[in-house]
């Protein structure tokens, strides 16, 4: 069983209680759950573990269309990290899997991960047919022989943080939402590669990102954004979009105009943290016309930087 497999390649050397989700994005409320599991496992004298699904469940059901993820399992990894818990089990969420009953689940878990106990956000489901809710979790529990504990969800400024949430501000260009309900600047990053080196050109050359086809992107315009390169941070422009002055391209590109930089950073890995829309994308009537407002995006652009400083 597959499965199993993949469980029992995490199985910590002690017994453990665990979490469970996607936890795209790892939001605020995902922190605040996490933060909660890695308390009681302390105060239990257990382990604390965090599964994650590789895929989102709604990818292996169509004709539903895949959703777009907040963050890459590598990046969601590295912030499930961050929260200080002692292990991390990634789970492929298979038809396999999701034929699994609720009971038969648990009981991998108790079987292969040690499972003592699970940390649990109220709308939590598990098993075929979402059948493990919270209330027959508890019941599971009592049954076999592990604890329940639910978190309630977590607000801030009166707004129940989550991905939907998070997915829905990103797609208005609200990027100060993002920031809010993330806890952190939404961020893009991946290799430099080659692009057509029109912003040379113009004087503003640019670095393309390659990012995943599954990566969520706020509206097509330009960004105030931080790169981070090597370490170091820089004041930066973004700009998403198919550049219609030039002839709308198949696909949409993410470039980077590293404000104050000079070298050759091609093949590199550049993250960026996009901190505000300065505008939407639009056609202009030649490259001088585009050349002047670009200028205007990166002095309004600096002045939006220095204040998140």
């Amino acid at each position: 069983m597959q499965v199993e497999a993949e469980l029992a390649r995490s199985a910590p050397r002690g017994d453990a209680l665990l979490t469970i989700g996607v936890f795209d994005g790892v939001h605020l409320g995902h922190q605040y759950l996490i933060g909660k599991l890695v308390t009681e496992a302390k105060q239990k004298a257990l382990l604390s573990g965090v599964i994650t699904f590789k895929e989102h469940p709604r990818d292996i059901f169509p004709p539903r269309k895949p959703i777009l993820l907040l963050t890459t399992l590598e990046e969601r990894q590295r912030l499930i990290a961050e929260q200080g818990v002692d292990f991390i089990c990634t789970l492929s969420f298979t038809r396999e899997l999701s034929g699994l009953t609720a009971r038969e689940f648990v009981a991998l878990l108790q079987n292969t991960l040690r499972m003592k106990g699970l940390v649990v956000g109220p709308d939590t489901t598990v098993g075929k047919g979402r059948e493990g809710t919270v209330d027959v979790l508890r019941e599971l529990g009592e049954e076999m022989g592990f604890s329940v504990t639910v978190v309630s969800q977590k607000k801030t400024g009166g707004e129940p943080v989550s991905s939907t949430a998070i997915r829905n501000a990103l797609a208005e260009g609200d990027m100060r939402r993002v920031t809010r309900l993330l806890g952190r600047p939404f961020s893009l990053h991946g290799p430099v590669t080659t692009g057509v080196h029109r912003g040379t050109g113009l004087g503003f050359p640019t670095a393309n990102i390659k990012v995943s086809t599954r990566q969520a992107l706020p509206p097509d315009g330009v960004y105030a954004t931080w790169a981070y390169l090597g370490g170091e941070k820089h004041q930066s422009m973004t700009n998403i979009g198919k550049r219609p002055t030039f002839g709308a391209d198949s696909e949409r590109t993410v470039e980077v105009f590293i404000l104050d930089y000079t070298g050759d950073i091609y093949g590199k890995d550049l993250r960026v943290e996009l901190m505000e829309r300065l505008r939407g994308e639009k056609r202009f009537e030649n490259a001088d016309a585009l050349k002047i407002q670009i200028a205007e995006d990166v002095k309004r652009g600096r002045e939006i930087l220095i204040q998140t400083h």
